[in-house]
């Protein structure tokens, strides 16, 4: 048990230490290019989360 809380540990700081390696580095056009993406993945976290609510009323109404 204690070498999979090592395993967690060292592949928690591995994703800490190359997120912040990777957030260093800006691209000019980033704002412009993500506006598109942000908005679809908006899109697909509504229908998602209301997916979900659904199910779960379901699940529990059934129960």
């Amino acid at each position: 048990m204690e070498i999979m809380f090592g395993l967690v540990t060292l592949v928690l700081i591995f994703a800490v230490v190359s997120t912040l390696l990777l957030a260093g580095k800006s691209d000019e056009n980033y704002r412009s290019s993500t506006k598109k993406n942000t908005i679809n993945l908006t899109l697909i976290y509504v229908v998602i989360i209301f997916i979900a609510v659904i199910s779960l009323g379901i699940y529990i109404w059934l129960i």
